[in-house]
């Protein structure tokens, strides 16, 4: 029987496979995830959705299937309002114990 290792991930597979821009990936990635769940709610087609959006479908496809390098987290949250979603940014100070802060999304 062989030895199996394995490596704890950081929460965030974008910063594991060492993208540099990994953060926004990350929040990029939810913000999509929560699109794609009120799209599925509303048991919207991806047309009827990109009219909505203001996207083209193939557009918005990418962006479900997770290609969203040219779509702006700007571009995502005001899909997230016309879906009928309130998006709200709060801005703190970082913890004493980081010397920079981070980013996350957070759903209610």
């Amino acid at each position: 029987m062989s030895d199996i290792t394995f490596e704890q991930g950081s929460g965030n597979v974008y910063a594991d496979l060492g993208l540099k821009d990994a953060a926004e990936m990350q929040v990029k990635a939810r913000l999509a995830t929560k699109i794609r769940e009120i799209i599925t709610h509303r048991h919207l087609t991806q047309q009827q959705a990109s009219e909505i959006l203001g996207m083209t479908q193939p557009k918005l496809s990418g962006m479900l299937r997770g290609q969203f390098r040219g779509i702006s987290e700007t571009k995502m949250l005001d899909c997230l309002n016309r879906l009928g979603r309130d998006v709200q940014i709060v801005v703190r100070k970082a913890s004493r114990t980081k010397t920079e802060g981070q980013t996350s999304v957070v759903f209610a």
